[in-house]
């Protein structure tokens, strides 16, 4: 009995632990209505390397955030390795996460796979930050990962 009272306890310590995660994560990700990286499929930048928007139908839930993918075939490849497949900085944009310490929105199709991540980057039309980047991104890669930890844990 005191066995099953402990594991019990863990059970229920693991729980809140999960939840309080999951909040942190829907705070501090960029997120638009609720849905990562404007409703586009993380896949796809991978998969075809380029943008393509998701459709809510083949929508999954990750540890409290939302994504959007364009085919089922996309959804099981996230869930069956949702860190692949995640932004990093919570979708923020990474050049400013880099240089300024700041959450900034992005251009979804304006992006860089590196090292098998995703990183995402504003983008008008008199600013293309992915371009900033490109010039000092072992510096700017380094500090928006420090950034990031400061921010999320």
């Amino acid at each position: 009995m005191k066995l099953f009272s402990i594991l019990l306890f863990i059970a229920y310590i693991s729980v809140g632990e999960i939840h309080a995660q999951s909040a942190l994560r829907t705070k501090q990700f960029n997120l638009e209505d609720g849905v990562a990286i404007q409703g586009f499929d993380p896949v796809t930048y991978f998969t075809q390397n380029k943008a393509i928007k998701g459709n809510k139908q083949f929508a999954a839930k990750y540890e409290g955030v939302v994504y959007y993918f364009a085919t089922a075939t996309n959804k099981d490849l996230f869930v069956k390795d949702p860190k692949k497949y995640e932004p990093q900085y919570g979708g923020w944009c990474a050049y400013a996460m880099g240089a300024t310490n700041e959450k900034v929105e992005i251009d979804p199709e304006t992006f860089k796979i590196l090292n098998g991540k995703l990183y995402l980057f504003y983008h008008s039309w008199t600013n293309n930050t992915l371009l900033k980047w490109n010039k000092d991104e072992t510096n700017l890669k380094t500090k928006a990962d420090k950034n990031w930890q400061a921010i999320y844990h």
